[in-house]
């Protein structure tokens, strides 16, 4: 996503004293220039393959990982906690959330808390806005769906949001600033059947952002069969 903001997001209500000025300050050092959302609900098979990912970027900057565990009943929590040892010896800094309610809240709940407890100043969403073109493990799952949105034009990134298909640039490749997610979202949290993406997509359209895509394959969107969205078929 791409917007214009205009102001700080934060401001001290105009406080003169040199040692709130200072402590301020410190906080901006302190906070990463990227958090990486990631929602994950009994994710075990997938999940070292998703972390792996986050510890071989070659980002530059700053940046952590917000994780948010929607009541998984396998070892996803387990498989974090050996992560964030790795990650954080690299220099990545990891906050993990979550909750071991009998059921789950849903994609919208956890996205929503995993980005209300991280702190970086542009968000990248890995439900695993610069979007990109994806590939499909398996190959044909979601054939139709992958196959329309990676030869989508520049323009109809924009004309085409208003069909059946879904959302032109996929969720797990969004990226944007925290303070375009704060005037457009929170995600909708109606739970599983409700296209949470979609809606604050629209959303963000509506309130005047824009789309821009990555022409590459930067992406492996998994299918499997417990997930929240999409018929393998579509």
């Amino acid at each position: 996503m791409r917007a214009k903001v205009e102001g700080a997001v934060g401001r001290s209500g105009g406080a003169s004293a040199a040692g709130v000025g200072g402590a301020s300050e410190e906080r901006q050092a302190m906070q990463p220039h990227v958090s990486i959302i990631l929602p994950v609900h009994n994710a075990e098979p997938w999940l070292d393959e998703c972390l792996r990912s986050v510890l071989q970027q070659d980002f530059e900057g700053t940046m952590e990982l917000s994780v948010f565990n929607d009541a998984s009943k396998d070892k996803s929590g387990a498989i974090i906690e050996k992560w964030r040892v790795k990650l954080e010896d690299s220099g990545v800094h990891v906050i993990i959330g979550g909750h071991d309610s009998p059921s789950p809240r849903g994609v919208g709940y956890s996205k929503n808390q995993a980005v209300a407890q991280s702190s970086g100043s542009y968000l990248c969403f890995l439900d695993s806005i610069v979007g990109c073109r994806v590939r499909r493990d398996p190959p044909n799952s979601t054939e139709r769906y992958t196959r329309w949105i990676n030869q989508l034009t520049p323009e109809q990134l924009l004309t085409q949001v208003f069909t059946a298909n879904g959302p032109t640039v996929i969720m797990p490749t969004w990226f944007c600033s925290r303070a375009w997610f704060s005037h457009v979202g929170p995600f909708d949290e109606g739970g599983q059947g409700v296209p949470e993406d979609l809606l604050f997509f629209y959303e963000h359209l509506r309130k005047g952002g824009g789309v821009i895509r990555v022409d590459q394959s930067l992406l492996l969107y998994r299918y499997h069969l417990r997930a929240a969205t999409h018929s393998v078929l579509e």
